[in-house]
């Protein structure tokens, strides 16, 4: 089986579907994983407003890098469930697309992204736009195979030493992602660091405390296979529930972004 549509895809079948307004759509967690986070269940969401956007403006463009307003946790999906997915697009053009979205499980909300923005850039950049036509029309017909998705291998990061929250994260030079994120540009997706990024905040979070929302995510550069980053997680002063998440390439900021968190298991 082919990687493309399959090693970092996460929209199985697209329920309702009005190009640039709303979408409704599903994808089905392979019972296999050992775990699937929060920041792929957003993953998901972004995924399915892609497919609005690009519809909308017929494959000229589509969203590679989001700045998400707020992003909030509510509950934990498990290996086996089934998301819903919703999204709604405020505005969208061959520059940008500002959506909403949310995930549930059995009806129960698990995650909301409020005040979202997507840049367009050419989709030929990135992939083939009668693939991603092609892929559209299966997906909002008969829909996907089930269980594509086989997980994602990386190297956890590296503890820089006599610096709390600070770490080496090194991008994998290959693996299969990179052949559906993306086929003719690879990029390391930003939900992947941002996933690594909570990995190294929680421990300096108060004790039993899980993510409540993320706040501010700004994605300001690609990552490339390869790639060496530091990341870090710094508490907000006194208040160890928020804490200030950063990645970056030597001198160059990759990513940043706010986490706050909350007592107690998350649902």
């Amino acid at each position: 089986m082919s990687d493309h549509f399959a090693a970092f895809s996460f929209v199985d079948r697209i329920t309702a579907f009005e190009p640039g307004v709303r979408a409704r759509g599903e994808f089905a967690v392979p019972a296999a994983l050992a775990r699937f986070p929060a920041c792929l269940v957003a993953e998901a969401v972004g995924q399915l407003a892609a497919w609005a956007a690009m519809d909308r403006i017929a494959f000229r463009g589509r969203p590679v890098a989001a700045l998400a307003n707020e992003t909030r946790f509510h509950g934990t999906v498990r290996p086996g469930d089934t998301l819903e997915l919703g999204v709604e697009i405020d505005a969208c053009d061959d520059d940008a697309v500002a959506y909403a979205g949310w995930a549930r499980v059995n009806g129960a909300l698990v995650i909301e992204l409020v005040d979202c923005l997507g840049p367009m850039l050419p989709v030929a950049e990135f992939d083939a736009p009668e693939a991603l036509a092609e892929r559209l029309a299966l997906l909002r017909s008969a829909g996907a195979p089930r269980g594509r998705f086989g997980g994602v291998d990386i190297a956890p990061p590296e503890p820089v030493r006599g610096e709390p929250g600070a770490a080496l994260l090194r991008v994998p030079a290959a693996a299969p992602f990179f052949a559906d994120h993306f086929p003719r540009r690879p990029v390391f997706p930003a939900t992947l660091l941002l996933d690594t990024l909570i990995g190294i905040a929680l421990p300096m979070a108060p004790p039993g405390h899980v993510p409540a929302r993320m706040t501010h995510v700004k994605v300001r550069s690609f990552t490339e296979p390869g790639a060496l980053l530091r990341i870090e997680a710094v508490p907000s002063g006194s208040d160890a529930a928020r804490i200030q998440l950063s990645a970056r390439a030597g001198d160059r900021t990759v990513a940043t972004a706010r986490l706050e968190t909350r007592p107690g298991a998350v649902a």
